[in-house]
Formats: C-alpha cells, structure tokens, sequence
C-alpha cells in the first residue's frame, strides 16, 4: 500500500515537473525571439537601411538580415526544443527603427502545453 501510494506521489510530481520544463522552454524561446526582434531593430537604426527578421517556422529558426548580410541566426527549435507560429513569415525594420510593412505579426511560441505569445505592432513595437 505504502508502495502504491509513493508510486502516486512520484507519478504527480514527474508530471508537473514536465509541465514546467514546459513553460520555461517556451519563455526561453520567446526570450529569444523578442532579442531577435530587438536586434534587427537595433541593426536597422544603426546602419541606417532596412533589416528584416526572417521566421521560418518549419525548423523553429530566426534569421537576422540586413541588406545582403545575415547578422543572426537563431534555432530555437534546437536550443529550446520549441516550435514556432507566426502570421507572417518574416518582419522588417525601416532606418529609423519603425515597422516596414502594414500589418501587425503575432508569434507563438509551444511546447508541449505551454504557450508565449509575441506581438510586434505596425510601428515595430514588441510586446
């Protein structure tokens, strides 16, 4: 009986033990992509020329790219064992640091459960 109740205990606590690894690794991957977004704004003000931030959400990976040059690469999906979503599959800056393009964008960051969720604004802001 004692066994069985220790196997009950040990089974809940392997559970949620899961669950946070969970939402840590998707906070880590938003973390990341906020940097990322963060970065290509930082590079396009800068250098003074548009950068773009490229989603590709079949392989979970950021790809920084100003002018001809890619200045950042990012596999979330390696590193944090995350997959992406995103409205749109890449986001630019403009030389004075505002969003290049017409639409908002919203990234979603998963694994397992657990969900972060970044918007960027038409102005560039992230949240």
């Amino acid at each position: 009986m004692v066994l069985g109740l220790v196997g009950i205990v040990a089974a809940l606590a392997v559970a949620g033990a899961a669950r946070l690894a969970d939402r840590l690794a998707a906070r880590g991957g938003a973390r990341e992509l906020r940097a990322a977004l963060l970065t290509t704004r930082h590079l396009a003000v800068l250098r003074a020329t548009r950068a773009a931030l490229a989603v590709d959400t079949a392989r979970a990976r950021l790809v920084v790219r100003v002018a001809a040059e890619t200045a950042l690469v990012r596999d979330v999906g390696a590193l944090y064992g995350v997959r992406l979503a995103a409205t749109r599959d890449s986001l630019a800056y403009a030389a004075d640091g505002l969003g290049w393009g017409a639409a908002n964008a919203r990234l979603v960051v998963r694994r397992g459960s657990a969900a972060e969720t970044v918007t960027v604004s038409r102005l560039g802001r992230v949240r």
